[in-house]
């Protein structure tokens, strides 16, 4: 049948640069598997739900693109009657969707209300053969998540070797500092022989090739169990501290008189102990008796399909989901805004659709198209949501979650976030995040005079270090360590401290004494516990119990009381020009020197952990190693001088925040509300939207404002103050860009509340989750 808006259409086909929805809805998850498929418009290849929620419809009369090619599919039944083959590389060869699926094609008008136009018309069927035959969102997604692109780099293409000269073979049996004789590596300048970081896949290993490329300058190594006559190996580059792959490996290792047609394979490759790593770190999915866990489907019991390595992002999207702000503002529908043009491009649209697919029960059903097999019954679990977009979105321009490598979940909430306070908000919705933000107050106390000092931050988590005690193990045992009550890592977290500071007012050398308290607390507290371990100059995460109880407990004994009518404050105007804005901590500030890093980062480190102690700045240091200031000295552009005058923000930082269009009386105050840190002050205007940028001089304490002041703090300080663990996101690896996450949340089912646990696309009612909460890395805390 044909159409008269088939020729005025003006279709063309679809580049490789343009992006092809043809897998599932942009507003929604309704997808090609639907009764109603998937309707691609041919003009611009938006997908759109052709069922009843018409987003497909809505798109062609929004966009005037009436054409679409209407995809159904559904699945074959393959009948395997032998195991399935076990995965035994990291690139695997794409599945073709014909050989899984019979696919149905038609071409629509939505506007005319004709179904099968002819798919053979000139004017359409080139645009229909390129739409199925690119690639989409999900499989470009897949390609990043099972290939690895390594390259070259600068070390490797300008490598100068030490003379040639013959390696005896008893010289290749063991490390030059040790006597490890596996995961050796030879170092392709001067033909040391070292052994590598033990972290990898569990592999021995005494960083004695990391420590040589230190001593000598000498970045560049190769594994040698992992060469093979075809020439490939792993190497790496200490330097950029990153795999590569060394086009003249051949001539390289010639000349240390290693033939590449005369090797052998003999120890696994980095990648294929990377994949045996992060499957191994399985949770149960069974009960102590050996039982198959019992999935759980319903509103709210919703899983999300890993898009490889991406179980960071989906723990992390269970428990936001779960808090009652996030539902109030995704959890209400789906459609997005009549200005939105390209919903699949919308960060607002994207996490409604999530909040939909979660929170409705729409998509929380069996997966009735698994594959039959007489070796492997299963019980049916979901096919789970596959958040590509969003996914997308929110990995667009950083640096780590760009890529499909495992990332920091704890990171990833912090960078969710940051984008979500600095989206727009409908007035009536507002911002979700609120009910995680509350104030720390910090009060410093003169040893000579007494006199105080008040101020505040407003956070949106905190930071819990971990006690770390090993218990008594036999050797060859993986080392355990003692349980630590959560009342003991707060006690710690709020503990009165000294800090070596000269007092501006009388003088004295003898230092103050150092306490944060909460000035306010959150609907829902957030805390990351940090069980972080240095062996060998790496940072190891260790699993220690931290013991939470499911019942709840107050806070109150960790409210500040605010200054009282008896204590003095340190005159402003003295604190600002003479007491510095930031000491390190010295004893943490000498252990990393002592590890070799530079003063100015360490520094750095120490300010952005809350200058507690080494641990938590190396880890801090080690994910942040790529920035572009790492270098620059800390500068946290303390007041200005003079008594009492107006604040003088430094010039070249309003220009920096002139240029992203964040200027004017505002950026002045962003500046004097976060002691002059650039970074802080965008988050300050982001979160402070209706400022007007006035700055009060007032006397007293920085941050803590005099009776009567407008800003309102955000949390609340009424008490009691009870909290109670309401979901938990656990991680199994030693390491936290490796490994598996995993959430755990308390749900109200039919029979009462009960633990749930969220094992990517699994979801399954857990009978004991207190085994599992030893690997708790992220908790969520609701205040009840």
């Amino acid at each position: 049948m044909s159409c008269p808006h088939v020729e005025s259409a003006h279709l063309s086909k679809p580049t490789p640069a343009d992006s092809v929805y043809r897998e599932d809805c942009t507003q929604c998850f309704d997808s090609i598997d639907d009764p109603a498929g998937l309707d691609v418009c041919l003009k611009c290849f938006n997908g759109g739900c052709g069922g009843d929620r018409q987003h497909a419809k809505q798109h062609s009369e929004a966009r005037k693109h009436p054409i679409v090619l209407n995809i159904r599919r559904t699945r074959k039944i393959i009948v395997r009657d032998e195991p399935p083959a076990k995965m035994s590389k990291l690139a695997i060869a794409a599945e073709t969707e014909a050989d899984r699926y019979d696919t149905t094609l038609s071409v629509k008008c939505l506007e005319c209300g004709i179904d099968d136009i002819d798919k053979s018309n000139p004017t359409i069927a080139a645009t229909v053969d390129a739409i199925m035959k690119a690639n989409t969102f999900s499989r470009k997604e897949e390609v990043k998540a099972w290939e690895q692109e390594l390259t070259s780099c600068e070390h490797i293409l300008t490598l100068q070797q030490a003379p040639p000269r013959q390696i005896e073979s008893q010289n290749l049996g063991h490390c030059s500092h040790c006597d490890l004789k596996e995961n050796l590596w030879l170092c392709l300048e001067c033909g040391n022989l070292g052994c590598g970081r033990a972290q990898f896949g569990g592999v021995g290993g005494n960083s004695h090739a990391l420590a040589h490329s230190k001593e000598s300058s000498h970045g560049v190594a190769v594994k040698l169990g992992s060469i093979t006559p075809e020439g490939t190996a792993d190497v790496y580059c200490y330097t950029c501290d990153d795999e590569r792959v060394d086009e003249d490996l051949d001539a390289h290792l010639a000349n240390w008189g290693i033939i590449l047609a005369e090797r052998q394979k003999t120890e696994k490759s980095l990648t294929e102990m990377q994949i045996e790593q992060n499957l191994r770190w399985e949770f149960s999915m069974t009960t102590d008796d050996g039982k198959e866990l019992t999935p759980v489907f319903g509103p709210g019991l919703t899983g999300i399909k890993n898009l490889g390595n991406s179980c960071y992002l989906a723990s992390i999207l269970q428990c936001l989901y779960d808090i009652p702000s996030f539902q109030q503002r995704y959890g209400g529908g789906v459609e997005s805004s009549p200005d939105v043009s390209d919903p699949a491009q919308d960060l607002e649209t994207q996490l409604r659709k999530i909040g939909d697919g979660l929170l409705s029960g729409r998509y929380s059903k069996p997966d009735s198209d698994v594959t039959v097999s007489e070796h492997s019954p299963e019980i049916p679990h979901q096919k789970g949501l596959q958040p590509s977009m969003l996914k997308h979105l929110i990995g667009r321009g950083h640096e780590e979650f760009s890529t499909m490598r495992q990332q920091d979940a704890f990171e990833l909430l912090q960078h969710i976030v940051k984008l979500i306070t600095r989206s727009q908000h409908p007035s009536a919705l507002g911002d979700p995040t609120q009910s995680m933000r509350f104030v720390l107050e910090q009060r410093l106390q003169c040893l000579g005079c007494k006199k105080v000092r008040y101020s505040s931050t407003e956070q949106d988590s905190i930071f819990i270090d971990v006690p770390l005690e090993k218990l008594p193990a036999e050797e060859g045992q993986v080392p355990k360590y003692k349980p630590v009550e959560l009342k003991q890592c707060l006690d710690n977290f709020t503990a009165l401290e000294k800090v070596e500071l000269t007092c501006s007012s009388c003088g004295s050398k003898d230092g103050f004494t150092k306490r944060q308290l909460f000035k306010t607390f959150p609907e829902v507290l957030v805390v990351n516990a940090r069980k972080m371990a240095v062996v060998n100059w790496v940072p190891i995460k260790v699993d220690v119990p931290v013991l939470v109880g499911d019942e709840a407990f107050p806070l109150d004994q960790y409210l500040s009381k605010g200054q009282q009518p008896d204590e003095e404050a340190l005159p402003e105007e003295q604190t600002a020009s003479n007491v510095p804005s930031f000491v390190p901590n010295q004893e943490g500030l000498a252990m990393l020197e002592a590890m070799g890093f530079p003063k100015v980062r360490c520094e750095k480190a120490l300010h952005a952990t809350g200058n507690s102690d080494a641990n938590a700045a190396m880890e801090w240091l080690f994910s942040h190693m790529d920035d572009p200031d790492i270098d620059e000295p800390l500068n946290l552009g303390g007041a200005g001088g003079g008594s009492g005058g107006p604040y003088e923000a430094d010039p070249e930082k309003l220009v920096m925040l002139e240029s992203m269009g964040l200027g004017g009386p505002r950026a002045t105050k962003a500046l004097k509300e976060t002691n002059g840190d650039v970074e802080r002050a965008i988050e300050w205007l982001f979160s402070h939207p209706d400022d007007s940028g006035e700055i009060e001089e007032s006397p007293g304490s920085g941050d803590s404002a005099a009776p009567g002041a407008s800003k309102l703090d955000a949390g609340s300080s009424a008490l009691p103050a009870n909290f109670q663990l309401q979901s938990i996101v656990c991680h199994k690896g030693t390491s936290i860009h490796t490994g598996h996450y995993v959430a755990f949340i308390r749900k109200i089912l039919d029979e009462g509340v009960s633990w749930v646990l969220f094992n990517d696309e699994k979801v399954v009612k857990v009978v004991d989750v207190e085994e599992m909460k030893k690997f708790a890395y992220v908790y969520f805390f609701r205040r009840v």
